[in-house]
């Protein structure tokens, strides 16, 4: 396959899609952390706060569905490497601003491809799910800021986003 001239690896000249050859790297760690965040009524933070919202531990569940999902990049993106992950973290935690719960995960690996798209699986999946948690509470809740943060590893070097903390 032939690089498409706008320079996108999995797209080739005639405009098809193509999962990219990383045969020939080498392997690297490569390390991903992404963010997001669930926006939410003050009394919906409280509620998952105190541990009352109906379906049960929606931090425990969004934290747990989070480390499964980036396991799963690759059956959900077509075009992504399946990979042998060594690590995936998910952090919840609360910030009274939003109001609401911001979710970072980290994904480490050594390997031939980067992990920003399990990363941010993750970070996905687990929005997503204290959304269903807790949409019986508040289904005005608003899940946004998903981007990668910094990366590591690889031939394109490390990246970190000019608005990260």
């Amino acid at each position: 396959m032939t690089e498409d001239r706008s320079g996108l690896t999995h797209i080739g000249v005639s405009g098809e899609a193509h999962m990219v050859d990383v045969g020939d790297k080498i392997d690297t760690v490569r390390i991903a952390l992404a963010e997001g965040h669930v926006r939410m009524a003050m009394e919906t933070l409280e509620t998952i706060r105190e541990g009352n919202a109906k379906k049960g531990d929606v931090i425990g569940t969004a934290r747990l569905s989070g480390i499964m999902a980036a396991k799963q990049t690759a059956n959900l993106i077509p075009l992504c490497h399946p990979l042998m992950l060594s690590k995936v973290s998910v952090d919840i935690t609360e910030d009274e601003t939003l109001p609401g719960l911001r979710v970072e995960a980290t994904v480490k690996l050594t390997g031939k491809t980067g992990v920003e798209m399990e990363a941010l699986t993750a970070v996905s999946v687990a929005c997503l799910t204290i959304y269903d948690m807790a949409k019986a509470v508040d289904k005005t809740m608003e899940i946004g800021g998903i981007r990668v943060l910094e990366k590591t590893g690889g031939k394109s070097g490390p990246f970190r986003h000019p608005e990260a903390g």
